[in-house]
Formats: structure tokens, sequence, C-alpha cells
């Protein structure tokens, strides 16, 4: 069956290791969106993070194009309109960040317009994050959390410390506090918790139904344990040249890396 949609992972897949998309990746994409194709990034990161390479692909600001941020707990157009919206509640959270805090391991949430974390000497990778996508850091403490709970909406919860600690974090976490949870480790020192319906894969299913598409005309491409459940999703998963060993498991096939055009020669191959 025809290929009609594209989901392609940001982070090691549609950008090389300087952050760049390259020329002929954004040749390939260009082409196959204005042979009505839909690309869908998919991401863990916030929109804040995503605006500029959709500026760069010219999928910015369309009502005929998505996104699907924070691992899959949000899916929206391009413009901004929600359509799938997995959230973490207040209480899971607090249950969570109490957790991190008797176990020593520095936290954050993302919202769609901040980072929050209740640690105030700031973990060198929550500024890492910042940086990386584009939003700002606020401190606050969780009382102080707890009476503004209704202005922000707790988009995904992350573990954002050295990878010993977060290794031994997850070895104590009580099965009752994971089962709330989707997990995801999408680097050593970043575990990812968001809601427990939260996935790209179950966020890429929705938006296929949405779009009348079935699972067999979509590609997926990605990298990292946390593109596992889109690989699986679509019809053709494409691991990258690149990918963890979890990732190259569950994948159809295999492309070039993210350093050598590896989403162009899945498109050209596979789509075109």
């Amino acid at each position: 069956m025809a290929i009609k949609m594209v989901a392609i992972d940001i982070d090691g897949t549609l950008i090389n290791d300087n952050r760049q998309i390259t020329p002929k990746t954004v040749a390939a994409i260009k082409k196959a969106s204005q042979q009505g194709i839909k690309i869908v990034l998919c991401t863990g990161r916030p929109m804040t993070g995503v605006r500029a390479y959709l500026d760069q692909l010219s999928l910015a600001n369309r009502e005929d194009e998505y996104v699907v941020s924070f691992n899959g707990a949000l899916a929206q157009t391009t413009s901004g309109n929600v359509m799938v919206d997995y959230s973490i509640s207040f209480n899971d959270y607090a249950d969570w960040v109490n957790y991190c805090l008797k176990e020593g391991v520095h936290s954050q949430i993302e919202t769609r317009d901040y980072i929050y974390t209740t640690n105030q000497n700031l973990s060198y990778y929550t500024i890492y994050e910042s940086e990386l996508v584009s939003m700002l850091v606020r401190y606050r403490s969780l009382d102080e959390m707890a009476r503004i709970q209704d202005q922000y909406t707790i988009a995904k919860a992350m573990m954002v410390d050295d990878k010993k600690k977060i290794d031994q974090a997850v070895k104590d976490l009580p099965e009752e506090l994971a089962n709330r949870f989707s997990i995801v480790r999408s680097e050593d020192f970043y575990l990812e918790f968001m809601h427990k319906e939260a996935s790209k894969g179950k966020a890429l299913d929705r938006l296929s139904s949405e779009l009348g598409l079935t699972a067999d005309e979509v590609m997926a491409l990605g990298n990292a344990q946390n593109d596992n459940s889109m690989l699986e999703f679509a019809g053709l998963g494409v691991a990258m040249g690149n990918s963890v060993d979890k990732a190259l498991a569950v994948a159809d096939v295999v492309t070039g890396d993210n350093n050598h055009d590896g989403v162009a020669q899945a498109i050209e191959k596979y789509v075109f």
C-alpha cells in the first residue's frame, strides 16, 4: 500500500549531530509534502523545540500538517490546534517528585510554555534541555506548584541526572508508582514519565484515524527507545543506522544514519 504519512523523530533522526537538517533531507521532505504526503514530526520535545525545523521544512502554521510532541502526550496541528492530549495529573506528579527527592535525583516537568523544577540547584541536564528545546526554566517549590496547578498542563515529567543515579532510581521505583506512567529512556541521562496512555505510537494511531489513514499507509523513522511504539505501529518501521539495539529489534528495515541522510534515503526508497 502507498505511504501517505511519514512520521519522523527529530533528535538522532531528522537532525544530524550538529542539530541540523541536511539539504538532501530537506529536499526529500519538501518533495514528499508537495506530493500530498503528510509529514509528522514526532518528538519528545515541546513545540518550542520544533518550530525552527517546521519553518525550515515549510510546514509551520498550517491546519493540515501535524506534530506529535512530548513523546505522544500531545498531538496538534502546526498552527496549534490540539487533537490529542494526554497530560499528567498533579497528584501523580506530586507522588513522583517526592520519590525523586527521596532518591536524590534531579527532576523537572515540561508544560507547553516552561520547564519547572523543584531543585534549587539546577541539574546540568535541565540547563541542557532548556537550551535544546528553547524553553525557559522556572524554579518552584512543590507548595508553589500546588497553588498554581490550574495554570498549567503537565505534559511530561523527567528524571534528569547522571546515568548511575537514574539506574538506581529505576531499580528502586515502586511498582505501584511505575504503573501510573508510560516510561521511556530517551537518553542515558533522561528518564521520561508520561500519562499511562501516552506514546508516539498511540498518538500516531489516533491521528491516522482522524485523517482516515491505516497503519499500512504510515512510515515511521526513529533511532531510540522512545521511538519503538511508533516503529511498531507503522506499516513500515524504519530504524536509523545510528539506532539503539531496542529500536533496531522492532524495526522492519534499517536506513542510513542521521549524519548521512538516512531520512532522505528512506523517503526516496519507500515513498517515491
